[in-house]
């Protein structure tokens, strides 16, 4: 009777792993540093532009001068995988959030046995937001040269990317995780 009070371990291992994926893929949805471009002709060799989804910052690194709301001359944001990212990266959040009320609701809450049924839902659930922010993350990497910048200058890859990839990937893993739970519930049938 003890063995059935446990909760498994492949839904403890999506429970942690999908909160986590959740703030990271915030973090790298909010903060303006997809991509860092420096030595910009024209300006001091310190110079750096942060381009994020929503905002482009201008840093002085000699003096850590920020200054968030530059004009993008460029169009940047009105590029492809600029604006699929705008869509599909809060589109994920949503999903991620949703995902993990239905995953907390079949894991275990208020009652001796979990729900299996629910806890795999939520974990499909879980995996496709994980996809949905994984996307733009990709294509965004994919065409990080392309996007127009200030010819000359140095293009590099800012940590708000690498924080949707590795936010993506632990929701992906947290929601096959959860998944397994189907296994146990066509067991039961």
């Amino acid at each position: 009777h003890l063995r059935s009070m446990r909760t498994p371990t492949a839904m403890i291992v999506g429970l942690v792993l999908c909160p986590c994926g959740l703030l990271l893929t915030l973090t790298g949805t909010l903060a303006p540093s997809w991509r860092q471009v420096s030595l910009i002709p024209d300006q001091s060799m310190d110079v750096v532009l942060e381009q994020g989804i929503w905002d482009i910052c201008r840093e002085r690194q000699s003096t850590h001068d920020r200054l968030c709301g530059q004009a993008d001359e460029l169009g940047y944001f009105e590029q492809v995988p600029v604006r699929v990212a705008q869509g599909l990266m809060p589109s994920s959040l949503v999903l991620t959030l949703l995902g993990l009320v239905v995953a907390a609701l079949g894991v275990r809450c208020w009652q001796h046995e979990p729900r299996h049924l629910l806890a795999g839902v939520a974990g499909l659930v879980l995996f496709f937001s994980g996809l949905m922010s994984l996307v733009p993350s990709s294509w965004y990497t994919h065409e990080l040269w392309a996007l127009p910048s200030p010819s000359g200058s140095t293009l590099v890859v800012g940590y708000s990317l690498v924080l949707s990839y590795l936010g993506s990937c632990l929701e992906i893993l947290g929601g096959l995780a959860l998944t397994l739970s189907f296994h146990h519930c066509c067991k039961e049938r």
